[in-house]
């Protein structure tokens, strides 16, 4: 057997018995996002191949470009990446997620441009619970505001929060900003009873993000190894 298709094999079983493990102990499904941002569309291929159907991508050409080499109607693709108002129409065509809604503007685009054969676009609000300068992502504050406005887009579909917290080495800085997140999240839970994705943790906490309450965790380099050159 090739090594790289060794490898990604004994990574993904590795990922997937840690994340089934941590969500025993939480009493809870979690879902495995497999993100896949700058890698190539043969390595989507390969973890297709294991049973990974859900992956994230950061730029919407990229992506696009990966859906069309790799034609596999069975797989869902998530925009975890900021989205520029001029890049709404594709996604809503040609994603099952966005994970990444941080402003009102984008609602109304998305809902108008998404097809009407297609089932609702799945929405999460961004949160940039640390307030963060270089991140996006909207505050705590704006979160009831911007989830009463999808909830009028007959095309979309409110499924909960995003965030991505501050790097920190010390997990006790990572631990607050995801049991914060969970208290928002419990929080847009009263007024919006069906939601049920909470979607926090990457490849070095993503078991601590469980533990505190994530449903969908992002992992991208213990999948596929060290970052790839980006490619737009």
């Amino acid at each position: 057997m090739h090594a790289c298709f060794m490898d990604s094999s004994e990574n993904y079983r590795a990922v997937r018995e840690r994340v089934v493990a941590a969500a025993q102990r939480a009493g809870r499904e979690v879902t495995l996002l497999a993100v896949s941002k700058t890698r190539p569309a043969a390595s989507v291929r390969g973890l297709a191949a294991f049973g990974q159907r859900a992956f994230g991508e950061n730029y919407v050409q990229e992506c696009l470009a990966k859906q069309r080499e790799l034609a596999d109607p069975g797989l869902e693709w998530h925009l975890i990446g900021p989205l520029q108002s001029n890049k709404a129409r594709e996604v809503a065509a040609h994603f099952d997620w966005l994970q990444s809604l941080d402003r009102v503007k984008l609602v109304a685009l998305l809902d108008r441009a998404r097809p009407p054969g297609r089932t609702p676009l799945n929405v999460l609000i961004q949160v940039n619970v640390d307030d963060e300068a270089s991140k996006s992502g909207c505050t705590p504050e704006q979160i009831g505001a911007l989830a009463a406005v999808v909830r009028t887009a007959p095309r979309l579909a409110l499924r909960g929060l995003m965030a991505i917290p501050a790097p920190a080495a010390d997990p006790r800085r990572r631990e607050t900003a995801f049991v914060r997140m969970r208290a928002l999240f419990e929080e847009l839970r009263r007024d919006h009873a069906d939601i049920d994705t909470l979607s926090m943790g990457m490849s070095e906490d993503f078991e601590l993000a469980i533990a505190c309450g994530a449903t969908m965790v992002r992992v991208g380099s213990a999948l596929f190894g060290a970052r790839a050159t980006t490619v737009r």
